[in-house]
């Protein structure tokens, strides 16, 4: 019957979940949750998305009660992309299921703790590459391929397009895409938030013409940014999903503002390198003393290592390197 539903009211470019492209291991179909549902569910059941709730968004391991983890921007991300989702009568249930699980893989620390390991593991270090592995390894959740594609390709970092130009490099589905570009309409706006109430940058120090473009508020900016990604893609009738010009430039702005003015600054930088100086500690430490703390594998010792490391929470990281690095007082 759910499936029927699709058909019947999804539009034709919509991804549905009777058409998937299967999972690497075959498995019976589930009477009453189609396939991409049962992804959504395996995610919000695993393990690594607990997690989420205690690593970084921007500050390290904050203590205010208002900032952002990693876990309310996974749900705020989520909640862009569903309504974008059910506005192109796209499939609402696969674009939540990979923005549910597009951060899995996410270090302690975020971006901090990923350029760490970036540079301690053959090959490089991307929280996109850890989270497909988290699915298909780690917690061997068995999804569907849209749902790992989509978790693949939502990354842009610093300088990588908002949405990919060559269809080559699209997701597979257009909900894969909507997730690509709801995760930077998500952080450019909720990093604003956590900047301003940090006392790093206020809301007038935004260049003016990106706030007469996308809106003086943060509310306002992601409603102008998501009509627009709706009314773009109907424009070029679903070839795409597309952004206009003028929204398109005045959000990579807007995301060069955050990195010279917040991401990069030294109060922020600071803690990102004492951040990483303690995971760097934590892998050599663990690569010297492997049976302490990983399973028997055929894999590389640093290749658990790394997997090790990037699942723990910023609590973690810091109780696990004050137990091993930091002297603890003699009580009689």
């Amino acid at each position: 019957m759910l499936e029927r539903i699709e058909y019947e009211t999804l539009a034709p470019r919509a991804a549905r979940s009777a058409e998937t492209r299967g999972r690497d291991r075959a498995e019976p179909e589930d009477d009453i949750r189609p396939s991409y549902q049962r992804d959504r569910d395996r995610i919000i059941h695993c393990k690594a998305f607990r997690r989420l709730k205690h690593k970084t968004q921007v500050f390290l391991a904050p203590e205010g009660d208002h900032y952002r983890t990693r876990l309310t921007h996974v749900l705020e991300v989520t909640q862009i992309a569903r309504t974008i989702a059910k506005s192109l009568r796209l499939n609402e249930v696969l674009t939540e299921a990979i923005g549910l699980g597009h951060d899995l893989g996410h270090s302690a620390f975020g971006h901090a703790g990923e350029s760490a390991l970036n540079k301690l593991v053959r090959g490089g270090f991307d929280h996109y590459r850890q989270s497909v592995r988290v699915v298909e390894k780690l917690e061997d959740l068995n999804l569907t391929v849209e749902v790992r594609d989509g978790i693949l390709k939502h990354s842009k970092g610093e300088k990588g397009e908002l949405l990919r130009k060559r269809p080559k490099a699209r997701a597979l589905t257009l909900e894969g895409d909507i997730v690509r570009i709801s995760d930077i309409i998500a952080y450019v706006n909720h990093d604003i938030d956590d900047g301003i109430r940090a006392g790093i940058i206020k809301e007038n120090d935004i260049p003016k013409e990106i706030r007469s473009t996308l809106g003086r508020t943060g509310s306002m900016r992601i409603d102008r940014m998501v009509r627009d990604v709706i009314n773009a893609t109907l424009a070029c009738d679903y070839a795409a999903i597309m952004m206009s010009p003028e929204v398109m430039e005045s959000l990579e702005a807007l995301r060069t503002y955050m990195f010279e003015n917040m991401y990069l600054t030294p109060t922020v930088r600071g803690e990102f390198e004492k951040a990483q100086k303690i995971l760097t500690a934590l892998f050599e430490y663990v690569v010297a003393h492997p049976s302490d703390f990983l399973d028997s594998s055929d894999e590389p010792v640093e290749r658990l290592a790394i997997d090790f490391i990037a699942g723990m929470t910023d609590r973690y990281a810091l109780n696990l390197y004050a137990k091993l690095f930091m002297p603890r007082p003699w009580a009689d």
